[in-house]
C-alpha cells in the first residue's frame, strides 16, 4: 500500500471555494451577449477546470467567437463583484486543511482571482505563499505543466503528491503528471455538471463529496482507492 502523500495539491474553484455556479452564470451571460448562445450545462462540459486562455481558444475554434479585451474585462469585473457579494468556502475546508500534510493550490484561474477567492473565504492565510496559477506555465490543464511546477516549487516528487480536483481537465492533468488524483464532487455545481458520473468514468484514485473525509481517506487508503 502506498504511503500517505507528502503534498496535497488543491484546485481552487469548486474544491476550496464554491465559485463555479457564480463563474459559469457570469460567463454564459456574457457569451450570450457576445454571440455564443450556450447553456450552463454546455459551459460546465466544455470549460470546467480550464483557464480563460484555453476557453478563448475553444470559443474561437468551435464557435468562431473571438473575445475582445472589453469582453474579458467585463467578465472579470462582474465575476469579482459577485464573488465579493456571495462567495463561500466549500463546506468543511477550513476544518480540514490543518489536518493534512503540506498543501498548496494549483489553479487555472489567474493569481489575482485565486488570492481574492481565498481571501474572501478566509482561507488565504492557511495556504499562502504556496499558490500557483496557470499563468505561471506554458500550458494550462489538461496539460500536466501546472501540477509539475507546483511539485517542483514545493520540493516534492510527483509520485508523492495527491491532487484534489473537480474537473475532467484537472484529473487528466494530474494523471499526465504522474500523480494520484482524488475527484471531489461536493461543490454546489455537482448536480448541474453531472460531476459524480463524469468524474467516476475517468477512474481517479478516489471519488468523495465531503471535504472533511479527506484526511481519513488519505490515511486509510494511503492515497489510493481500494
Amino acid at each position: 500500500m502506498p504511503l500517505e502523500p507528502k503534498l496535497v495539491i488543491f484546485d481552487c474553484d469548486g474544491v476550496l471555494v464554491d465559485s463555479e455556479p457564480i463563474s459559469v452564470s457570469v460567463l454564459v451571460d456574457h457569451l450570450s451577449k457576445a454571440g455564443a448562445g450556450l447553456r450552463e450545462s454546455d459551459a460546465y462540459r466544455l470549460f470546467l477546470g480550464r483557464s480563460m486562455a484555453s476557453i478563448e481558444v475553444l470559443l474561437k475554434r468551435d464557435f468562431g467567437l473571438t473575445l475582445t479585451r472589453e469582453h474579458l474585462d467585463d467578465i472579470r469585473t462582474e465575476t469579482f463583484s459577485r464573488f465579493r457579494a456571495a462567495l463561500r468556502p466549500v463546506p468543511g475546508v477550513a476544518e480540514t486543511l490543518p489536518r493534512l500534510p503540506r498543501c498548496c493550490v494549483a489553479s487555472s484561474s489567474g493569481l489575482d482571482r485565486i488570492r481574492l477567492s481565498l481571501s474572501l473565504t478566509g482561507l488565504l492565510e492557511m495556504l499562502e505563499p504556496h499558490i500557483y496559477s496557470a499563468s505561471m506555465v506554458a500550458r494550462g490543464k489538461p496539460a500536466p505543466d501546472l501540477f509539475l511546477h507546483a511539485a517542483r516549487e514545493m520540493g516534492v516528487r510527483q509520485e508523492d503528491c495527491v491532487v484534489v480536483e473537480d474537473s475532467p481537465a484537472g484529473i487528466d492533468a494530474a494523471k499526465r503528471a504522474g500523480m494520484r488524483v482524488f475527484a471531489f464532487t461536493g461543490g454546489s455545481h455537482a448536480l448541474d455538471a453531472r460531476l459524480a458520473d463524469v468524474l467516476t468514468s475517468l477512474k481517479p484514485d478516489a471519488v468523495f463529496s465531503d471535504m472533511t473525509q479527506l484526511p481519513d481517506l488519505l490515511a486509510r487508503k494511503g492515497g489510493r482507492a481500494a
